[in-house]
């Protein structure tokens, strides 16, 4: 579908550059507040800088929707949720004081949140582009119940850029909570694990967990956040506080925490060696503990064990184990982040089971290129 208002200076000068660079055929790598320009393959082409595009269109706290261009930096959006008292529940990182909306949804990343609310690909509702032939497409709606077109919008949430440019997005927001407490306690990561999936599959407000330790189960931190309803919350403080000796923690200690979580500051992530490098394993959530070869010991586990983050050395050996470790559970491995030494390539690893389809969904993407983007202004390489 054709969008209107596409008179603005801003647009123009991006179709021109995009345009400029199918003639050339060279392709273009789009930046935003670049606080995620580590993330996915490196490349040096040519930049297309979003920030020139900025501004929030239109927030409907009554609908719960924001639309919002791709410049916009991200806590400006924030900021007037908070407002209204209002939140992206998937809580997207940052990554540095410069990150803007479109990067945000580019990466397609979420925080603590996303065990109990969903991807940012669910929340996104419609969106406004321009393809590789420079044409001005919008996809999807403002509203929820809106079902016309292609949904091209949930393709764009973690895409890096590699599909079209984004150069608006609606993006459906939750009330915040009306209540919130954080519990802490010492447990080991087996006994961790085993009481997080219990109170998973219970009508409990357990918004998000994190536990802290070794990949030798030794005892470890565990701290869970609950959200929700006064009642709910106040209810459940008591049952989980006895199942697992937890103590609650300041709200500012907490806030603090989470924060801290989501943009991977805590100690264990810092200090990554030279030769190290930072692997994000997905796996089910009857996965218990597992012994990573090569790794620095130390474990962060999320979303009640099924994102889990360790540091190890960045050889290919060490991690075809741990692709191999990961797969044998019915989950994958990603190198996330890279030491100064290491290879710097971003590499995802398909299941074995799923390898049957790859033909067919290669074909798929193929096709969605070619018609997004015929003569590769966006083929960066940043997504594999």
């Amino acid at each position: 579908m054709t969008s209107s208002n596409s008179s603005k200076p801003q647009i123009n000068a991006f179709r021109e550059q995009i345009l400029n660079a199918a003639k050339t055929n060279t392709p273009l790598s789009i930046e935003g507040g670049g606080t995620k320009c580590w993330y996915g393959n490196p490349n040096q082409f040519e930049k297309l800088d979003t920030r020139s595009y900025a501004g929030i269109l239109e927030y409907q706290p009554e609908e719960l929707v924001i639309t919002a261009c791709t410049g916009t930096p991200l806590k400006e959006i924030e900021a007037a949720l908070k407002e209204k008292n209002q939140v992206f529940a998937f809580e997207p990182p940052h990554f540095g004081e410069k990150a803007t909306f479109g990067g945000a949804i580019a990466a397609g990343l979420a925080g603590p949140g996303r065990i109990s609310v969903g991807n940012f690909r669910d929340f996104v509702l419609g969106a406004r582009i321009l393809d590789g032939k420079g044409q001005d497409l919008a996809f999807g709606g403002k509203v929820m119940k809106n079902v016309a077109g292609y949904d091209v919008s949930r393709l764009l949430p973690g895409s890096m850029g590699t599909l079209s440019l984004l150069l608006e997005a609606s993006v459906k927001v939750l009330p915040k909570p009306a209540a919130t407490v954080t519990l802490r306690c010492q447990i080991s990561q087996g006994a961790a694990l085993k009481v997080l999936n219990e109170w998973a599959g219970q009508p409990l407000p357990l918004s998000a967990s994190c536990w802290i330790g070794n990949d030798k189960d030794a005892d470890g931190e565990l701290t869970i956040r609950l959200a929700g309803a006064a009642a709910a919350v106040k209810a459940a403080i008591p049952l989980m506080s006895s199942l697992v000796n937890a103590h609650e923690i300041s709200a500012e200690t907490a806030e603090t925490f989470w924060n801290d979580l989501r943009e991977q500051r805590l100690s264990s992530f810092n200090n990554l060696g030279a030769d190290q490098t930072l692997y994000r394993l997905a796996l089910p959530a009857a996965c218990g503990p597992l012994t990573i070869p090569n790794s620095s010991n130390d474990v962060v586990l999320e979303w009640h064990g099924q994102q889990r983050w360790i540091k190890a050395t960045g050889d290919e050996t060490t991690f075809t184990s741990i692709k191999k470790l990961a797969n044998s559970h019915g989950g994958h491995a990603t190198r996330f982040r890279q030491g100064a030494n290491v290879n710097p390539s971003f590499e995802r690893f398909t299941l074995l089971s799923e390898q049957a389809h790859s033909k067919a969904l290669e074909a798929v993407q193929a096709r969605l290129r070619s018609a997004f983007d015929p003569a590769g202004v966006f083929a960066t390489k940043r997504l594999p």
